[in-house]
């Protein structure tokens, strides 16, 4: 299980506007031993990384009500606070474009849903293990 403190955070932001979602992807976070803190939609999403910096990941839907999750990864990259957080896009949308800008905000994996729990919780642990490499 992680530890818990400011240099190695246990929580993971997950963002989607699907409940459904919302469930699947904090059942498969909490099972990797996050604690997970929840958003319902993108200004719900800034809000908490406004207050809150000690994630260490997000886990954010491309297409969700008021801000989308490629403009929730560019404020994050503009806050030195959050710049390092790392994160996973996904989205059920087919439009070509939806990983090179989710790429070209800073997102890390871009992962088409459907996906399978194990891609899920893999991506996870590569990104936070890239993440705490970095820190070094």
């Amino acid at each position: 299980m992680p530890a818990k403190n400011e240099e190695n955070p246990s929580r993971v932001l997950v963002a989607d506007d699907d409940p459904a979602i919302l469930r699947l992807v904090t059942a498969l976070v909490e099972k990797e031993g996050y604690e997970v803190v929840t958003a319902r939609d993108g200004r719900e999403a800034i809000k908490l990384l406004k207050s809150d910096a000690n994630f260490a990941a997000a886990i954010l839907d491309v297409v969700m009500p008021h801000i989308e999750g490629p403009e929730i990864v560019r404020y994050m990259r503009s806050e030195k606070r959050l710049m390092k957080i790392p994160v996973i896009m996904m989205t059920a949308e087919q439009n070509p474009k939806l990983p090179s800008d989710s790429f070209a905000a800073g997102a890390g994996v871009f992962l088409p849903k459907p996906f399978t729990s194990s891609q899920l919780q893999i991506m996870l642990r590569m990104i936070i293990n890239q993440a705490s490499k970095h820190k070094d």
